[in-house]
């Protein structure tokens, strides 16, 4: 057993007050994201398939409210509920949001990388 403070996951995406922070544990992304109201991160899946995030996620909404893009609409999911993001997706912060996410390393990390490295066309 073991447990992972949130300030030892590695920050992976920092642009202002929304954070990624991420690491692998055995196959498993273990993230804790921050975003601030406002934040659409339809831009930045721009060039996955459907512009949309292809990773499920389960989680955790600690703080705030967001808003997941699909294809077939939206959601919102606010601060105490649990969540399944299927694949799909794409989060817009309509509070300023903090949530625990963990997804199958395998599909999150061509996500980060699309991200971080400018793949997405704005």
């Amino acid at each position: 057993m073991k447990t992972i403070p949130f300030e030892d996951l590695p920050v992976v995406i920092e642009d202002g007050p929304l954070r990624v922070r991420l690491r692998d544990e055995d196959g498993i992304s273990v993230g804790h994201v921050t975003l601030p109201a406002g934040a659409d991160l339809r831009p930045a899946t721009k060039g996955l398939p459907d512009d949309l995030c292809p990773c499920p996620h389960w989680g955790y909404m600690i703080k705030g409210r967001v808003r997941m893009h699909t294809t077939e609409g939206s959601q919102d999911f606010t601060a105490g509920e649990a969540f399944y993001w299927a694949p799909g997706h794409a989060p817009e912060a309509l509070e300023d949001s903090e949530y625990v996410d963990f997804s199958p390393t395998t599909q999150f990390q061509p996500v980060i990388d699309h991200i971080t490295s400018g793949g997405a066309s704005a």
